[in-house]
């Protein structure tokens, strides 16, 4: 069995630096970490391999400085590493993104089952996995926390509100998972030296077979037209005085605010 993880690397905090020309978050690998959600997918295709010897290759798409988190992925038990890196990537979209990561896919050499969080911390969009599915025409499951494999077949779990839904899903397929799949484990010694030699590949858009007007920028419909943090401001008054006298300036202020309409009624 052939299995491709999607990773991503997201800023280790909300103090993240925007592109005031394009909107999109400016990336770095000072602040970085894996995105949370893409570690137990990696720990989900890692305990296939344990149970059926499957391949486990692991795919994003980022800066160059990206291949530190992808050597982790490495050290943690998978086999090999492929890293999409061109400024034609550079501001793209779930779109976008979904049709770079399928063009991965096929330049791995394609997958059995592809392996993703369930979304990244830094858009919450959960549409990677949906759209990624589409673009290579097989079956996806979403929110996945229990999975069952088989050589040609998985048994998934995912829970629906109040509801616990099992299904059978034939391979290939896309999978999206939760944090509740499992504990990801921790690199090894061995796996630690085996990734310091280990060869990442590296492949910008013309490698893969990518169309530019596909990707970043130019392939995403969908784009940020604003993005800020929110101004915050608090103004303090002191109420001095006798409990009677404080209790009085502090109706006179609750009614005035009440009269310039910015209180509740």
């Amino acid at each position: 069995m052939r299995i491709v993880v999607c990773v991503k690397q997201v800023p280790a905090s909300n103090e993240v630096a925007l592109d005031p020309k394009t909107n999109t978050i400016i990336r770095d690998s000072r602040n970085a970490v894996i995105n949370p959600f893409d570690s137990h997918a990696l720990e989900a295709g890692l305990q296939i391999k344990d149970q059926l010897g499957a391949e486990v290759s692991v795919l994003s798409m980022g800066i160059p400085a990206c291949e530190d988190m992808l050597r982790d992925c490495v050290s943690r038990g998978a086999d090999q590493a492929m890293l999409l890196t061109d400024r034609a990537f550079a501001g793209a979209d779930t779109l976008a993104t979904s049709y770079a990561l399928s063009k991965g896919v096929q330049a791995l050499g394609g997958a059995d089952l592809i392996l993703c969080g369930k979304m990244a911390v830094d858009g919450d969009t959960a549409q990677i996995g949906p759209e990624l599915a589409q673009r290579l025409g097989i079956p996806h499951v979403t929110d996945v926390n229990w999975i069952e494999a088989y050589e040609n077949e998985l048994i998934v779990r995912r829970e629906l509100g109040s509801r616990v839904q099992t299904l059978r899903v034939p391979l290939p397929a896309v999978i999206t998972v939760t944090r509740d799949l499992g504990v990801p484990r921790l690199p090894s010694i061995a796996g630690v030296l085996r990734s310091a030699s280990q060869d990442i590949l590296v492949r910008n858009a013309g490698q893969i077979g990518a169309d530019p007007a596909q990707c970043g920028l130019k392939g995403s419909p969908t784009q940020v037209v604003k993005t800020f943090l929110p101004q915050r401001s608090r103004n303090v008054t002191e109420i001095t005085g006798t409990t009677e006298e404080k209790c009085r300036k502090l109706i006179d202020i609750m009614k005035g605010v009440r009269g310039n309409g910015s209180g509740n009624q």
